[in-house]
């Protein structure tokens, strides 16, 4: 029996799906109200025009889906009903590289302080010490799918490298070393990552009395989500001095309201959560459905299954 697709994707992706035989229905983004019966498959774009975990359960719901695939990493942008039905599975790991190359493209800007040392008169002619990169410590809170691509490339940068994370599993990155607790972290590490998903037990990880353990002048980054850190506690550590640059590719609420110190702080670089999107991003989204549709084809376990708790 062909199985029917009901798809919120880009046309490109239903196009390649088509091609593989399968029976795609385009339905239009937001909550899900009329997916069609004979539907055993939903595809998911992100719920950000849709009001997120308070939207209303569509009546229906979940008709007769036996699973439902995620367009993104993170699962806390969606409403608790949408996990009390099928199986639903993440595209964990879809951006974590292109994550991480950002990630790095902000620790070698403020090493190297680009832009600021761009010139365009022969009197700012003049020489400047910049920083370097390697032999610096890179603190990663978290470590999975992005945390784990980061480490890779840092390490090949010389950086030392460690991280905490929930469970007591090691590091799968040979060469990570693993911090006791993450004050400890935030004492030794010269740039920081945050890379943990959005949960009631990281609301505020980032908070006063952790940034007042930081190393003098850190550089926070962060590409998981606003949630995790007091805006106000770090609006005092970089008033201080005591961080000396956040950039910050998600905040809370996003985007944030007009007049908000973020966009206008010395030390800020604000993105609009920009970080996960690139050329390659539907490809890879794709590639890592048809696996699974292979693995659901010939019942097998699904990867990526998400986990309400785990916040992936």
């Amino acid at each position: 029996m062909t199985l029917t697709i009901a798809s919120q994707w880009s046309e490109a992706a239903n196009a390649g799906l088509g091609a593989r035989g399968l029976n795609v229905l385009p339905i239009p983004e937001g909550v899900p109200v009329d997916v069609p019966l004979q539907a055993q498959v939903l595809l998911l774009a992100p719920p950000f025009q849709w009001g997120g975990r308070s939207a209303p359960k569509p009546p229906g719901w979940p008709f007769e889906l036996r699973w439902i695939q995620l367009a993104t990493a993170g699962i806390d942008f969606f409403p608790d009903w949408l996990f009390e039905g099928p199986q639903v599975t993440s595209a964990r790991g879809v951006t974590a590289d292109a994550i991480a190359e950002f990630a790095l493209a902000a620790i070698f800007s403020a090493a190297k302080r680009l832009p600021d040392i761009w010139i365009d008169d022969p009197a700012q002619w003049a020489l400047s010490t910049l920083q370097r990169v390697g032999g610096t410590t890179f603190g990663l809170v978290g470590f999975g799918a992005i945390a784990q691509a980061l480490a890779r490339r840092a390490l090949a940068l010389g950086m030392r490298v460690v991280c905490v994370r929930r469970g007591p599993a090691p590091p799968e990155v040979d060469g990570v070393e693993r911090a006791q607790d993450l004050a400890s972290l935030f004492a030794q590490s010269d740039h920081v990552v945050l890379a943990a998903p959005g949960t009631p037990a990281t609301q505020h990880l980032v908070n006063r009395a952790l940034l007042a353990q930081a190393k003098p002048g850190l550089h926070l980054i962060n590409v998981a989500r606003g949630s995790l850190i007091d805006q106000d506690a770090l609006l005092e550590a970089l008033d201080g001095g005591r961080v000396a640059l956040a950039t910050l590719d998600v905040a809370t609420p996003e985007p944030l309201p007009a007049g908000h110190a973020f966009y206008t702080h010395p030390r800020v670089r604000l993105s609009p959560h920009t970080s996960p999107i690139s050329p390659d991003t539907p490809q890879r989204l794709l590639a890592k459905f048809v696996a699974n549709l292979e693995r659901y084809e010939a019942g097998l376990a699904l990867d990526d299954v998400a986990d309400r708790a785990r916040g992936y």
